[in-house]
């Protein structure tokens, strides 16, 4: 649409008014002053200058041989822009119109508006400035051939596709404009609601009202009984998908109501292909008078011809589709692609009006549709009618709100955002299907919309990614890991679906500097204490392998490890889930936390369950080997010692060597048993994770060990529960207690503790706080850094060891661990909570020192 120039008071400024996502196209000679309107109305980043990118492609903004490459270069960059929704603007003469044929078919491609702007500058005052320009050498003629182009196409930039087009005329006016912004039409992110958004009506009007009553609304009527408003008390307001007319008995009711609402601010619409249709016939265009049109069509010939007009208008009226509260939910009469939600074009309107047709008819002459929802990855939430399913039914975020009210269904409404269906039966069939809706005598259920986005995509996990966590922002996993990921992914863990949750890495506390230690508790004590943590509680520390059990009432689930892979076989894991299962059930867990399953975070043992090959081939060998050839050594060398020789030095080093080959060996030993079957192993759990609707990183940590002690007393065992001990680091003897209790631990064999906040997920005065640092005794860490690690001059090295990438690290994969989580129970699709599971797995990849 053109701007014609506007009537303004003299000296007033001229108002440029420009979408906020717009490609804005300059037109205007050389000399015209372009370059200097770009830096004085738009930020350098939003602008592309054809010389620039000839300068870029030829060091010569001036080379004008360089002219197509500088072109293609400046149409890749402004496509890379627009479609990550940025304004574009473009400053070159573009006064030919093959040259701007190629912008507007950029912006069409793209589904942002092109704006023209034209800088209509006498050709004496572009003369005078290209001649005092140096750098430049234009011709006069060639300056009145451009003017001449300018002039000739300027009448027809409306027709050539700008949808808007501003014309400043002379020096003076270029120099005072203004630029004003303007919101796209669908853009409502602002708008937070709580909405309830209606399915198709189809002129059902007393099925609406109804509806409209379940929902809380009140019913405004005018003097003849008819209603023309409904209010919510709590304020909540209506969205109507579209398909308000056609096929049903009473189009005008319908109309009446729904246009009284809206125009009251208690309700917005979309419009569906039937309005779209409606319009065209009420201005008399051929169209064909069919799929209930006929009916709407001779119900308005009963209203006058004020109303008639009125709904014309409000038809014509409505947006394509609305973006709302923030981005997060989208409405749209056939649903909306994410690359289109917030654009306008005529492609967005149709794809919102019709959806996506494949080009085929099916056997009852009706389009096949592209089932677009089965691929979507947006973030929105896209709520939409059209295609009448029986129930709804959610797909990767999407869900359809059409249940066939007009032919016998239901007239279906969703809260947002508490995504709750609420919905009512359809009086009688008002209008035959061409396609069966429901079988004879069968009326549309509305139950809990069922999930049908468990068709997961590798493009969803590959290449670079950037995932969206709520307590740590955006997290980046690079394309190299997630290639390593997936490769262990697809040859070693559990099946997708099946895991929702990878447990994050554990970062150790600083490095002690107490003689003869790594590791003490504390320097964990004293980080808690200077995030402004004063209450921690301290596990004991299971040396098994860290597990996660995903639990249902009927005994099936599955049993991970913490890279995903099942611990025993096909028969084993049913036997350990049932009886896991049983032990839950007995503890009342399922009744009292609403749910049929939990996720639980726990401890595998013995250690040789999952780590049988790796002691054998690696711990058991090193050890076989000490205990073999060091004896020999010693021996030799006190043979040696009784012959005179001086070899005090070199025997003492091979006797501790041999003290130090034996306590190695101890230590592993510690942490394995025979097992058979299941006879033999015990699960620790230590934290519940969530369950249906729930995640509790909340509830502080005694009582997760609550729980776990309950499971531990229903089957003991299977089930053993986590010592503890709750410590206020601001208490020194507090702290002496729990170092004690540590050192006791360590003494005997025990691998050390865990120092967690005991209020569970804390935030400090840096940000998210460590979720656990473990504090593992001296003993125990010979198996980490080596038999000998303890000798002085391996500890001081040991001691040059960095935490910071590994406390990063382990940030993150919390972060990610509970968003997952998150999106689990709020019941997105499950692409959305793979995507974390699967990134937690690509950190895994990190260059991080594996004996953190």
């Amino acid at each position: 649409m053109t701007t014609p120039t506007e009537e303004r008071p003299a000296g007033e400024p001229r108002t440029v008014v420009v979408p906020e996502l717009a490609l804005v196209v300059l037109i205007g000679v050389s000399g015209s002053g372009k370059s200097t309107f770009a830096r004085r109305h738009f930020r350098g980043t939003q602008v592309l200058s054809s010389d620039f990118c000839r300068g870029l492609v030829a060091d010569d903004e001036n080379d004008q041989s360089a002219t197509p490459e500088a072109f293609a270069l400046l149409h890749h960059i402004a496509g890379v822009r627009l479609r990550a929704g940025r304004l574009t603007v473009v400053d070159a003469t573009n006064v030919k119109r093959e040259d701007r044929a190629s912008l507007v078919a950029l912006a069409r491609e793209h589904d942002v508006l092109p704006v023209a702007i034209v800088l209509d500058v006498p050709e004496g005052e572009c003369l005078a400035r290209n001649a005092a320009r140096p750098d430049r050498d234009i011709v006069a003629g060639v300056i009145r051939r451009q003017r001449s182009d300018l002039r000739r196409g300027l009448r027809g930039l409306g027709r050539e596709g700008f949808r808007k087009v501003h014309v400043l005329d002379g020096t003076e006016e270029v120099d005072r404009a203004v630029i004003s912004y303007e919101k796209a039409y669908n853009d409502r992110r602002e708008d937070t609601g709580p909405f309830d958004v209606v399915g198709d009506v189809h002129g059902c009007r007393a099925e609406l009202e109804e509806l409209l009553g379940e929902l809380g609304y009140e019913l405004r009527r005018d003097g003849l009984g008819r209603p023309v408003d409904a209010e919510h008390p709590a304020g909540r307001r209506a969205v109507f998908v579209g398909d308000l007319v056609d096929r049903g008995p009473d189009s005008p009711g319908v109309l009446r109501l729904v246009m009284g609402m809206v125009a009251a601010g208690h309700a917005l619409c979309v419009p569906g292909n039937h309005e779209n249709k409606l319009v065209r016939a009420l201005r008399g265009r051929n169209v064909q008078i069919t799929h209930g049109l006929e009916r709407t069509l001779a119900q308005l010939e009963a209203e006058d011809d004020d109303f008639r007009r009125r709904v014309e208008e409000f038809c014509y009226g409505l947006v394509s589709h609305y973006v709302l509260d923030g981005g997060a939910l989208v409405v749209a009469h056939a649903g909306l692609k994410e690359s289109l939600q917030g654009r306008a074009s005529a492609r967005v309107r149709d794809f919102a009006l019709y959806g996506e047709t494949t080009g085929e008819t099916d056997e009852f002459g009706l389009p096949v549709r592209y089932p677009w929802a089965t691929e979507y990855r947006g973030r929105a939430m896209v709520l939409y009618g059209h295609t009448p399913v029986p129930t709804p039914e959610w797909v990767n975020n999407t869900l359809c709100l059409d249940t066939g009210c007009v032919f016998g269904g239901r007239l279906t409404a969703l809260r947002y955002p508490e995504r709750e269906l609420v919905g009512v039966a359809a009086a009688q069939t008002y209008y035959e299907p061409a396609r069966p809706f429901l079988a004879e005598g069968e009326a549309a259920p509305l139950s809990e919309p069922r999930r049908r986005d468990d068709v997961l995509d590798v493009g969803d996990v590959l290449g670079k990614r950037v995932v969206e966590t709520r307590l740590s922002g955006r997290v980046t996993v690079r394309e190299e890991n997630a290639a390593a990921a997936i490769e262990v992914m697809s040859r070693f863990a559990v099946a997708p679906e099946q895991l929702l949750y990878l447990p994050p890495t554990m970062s150790p506390s600083a490095t002690s500097v107490r003689p003869g230690l790594l590791e003490h508790p504390a320097e964990a004590f004293s980080y808690f204490r200077g995030e402004g943590v004063a209450e921690v509680v301290c596990q004991e520390k299971h040396m098994g392998s860290r597990a996660v059990a995903l639990v249902r009432r009927d005994g099936s689930g599955v049993l991970h490890t913490r890279t995903g892979r099942s611990f025993f076989g096909p028969g084993l894991t049913t036997e350990f889930l049932g009886r896991l299962a049983a032990a839950v059930g007995e503890a009342g867990l399922f009744e009292e936390l609403d749910t049929d399953w939990l996720l639980l975070d726990a401890e595998l043992l013995p250690w040789s369950v999952k780590a049988g090959d790796l002691i054998r081939s690696q711990y058991a060998a090193v050890g076989a080997a000490a205990r073999t050839a060091l004896p020999a050594a010693v021996s030799a060398l006190e043979q040696a010692a009784a012959r005179g020789l001086d070899v005090g030095d070199v025997l003492d080093r091979q006797r501790r060597r041999v003290a130090d080959a034996e306590a190695f060996t101890q230590v592993y030993r510690r942490y394995c048993w025979p097992t058979d079957g299941l006879s033999g192993v015990t699960v620790a759990p230590f934290q519940l994770l969530a369950s249906a609707g729930a995640t509790y990183s909340d509830r502080p940590h005694a009582w997760h060990l609550t729980l776990a002690d309950r499971l531990a007393a229903t089957d003991p065992d299977l089930v053993r529960g986590t010592r503890s001990l709750t410590v206020d680091v601001t208490d020194p003897t507090s702290e002496a207690a729990a170092t004690a209790w540590w050192e006791e631990m360590t003494a005997s064999g025990g691998e050390g503790m865990v120092v967690k906040p005991a209020a569970n997920l804390t935030r400090g005065r840096r940000g998210v706080v460590q979720p656990g640092l473990k504090v593992r005794g001296r003993e125990y860490l010979r198996l980490v850094y080596g038999p000998d690690h303890t000798e002085p001059q391996h500890l001081e090295r040991l001691r040059e060891r960095s935490l910071g990438r590994k406390r990063g690290l382990a940030l993150r994969e919390y972060a990610l661990g509970l968003e997952g989580l998150e999106r689990l129970t709020r019941g997105e699709p499950l692409w959305r909570v793979h995507e974390c599971v699967f990134a937690v797995l690509a950190l895994e990849s990190e260059p991080v020192d594996p004996r953190l």
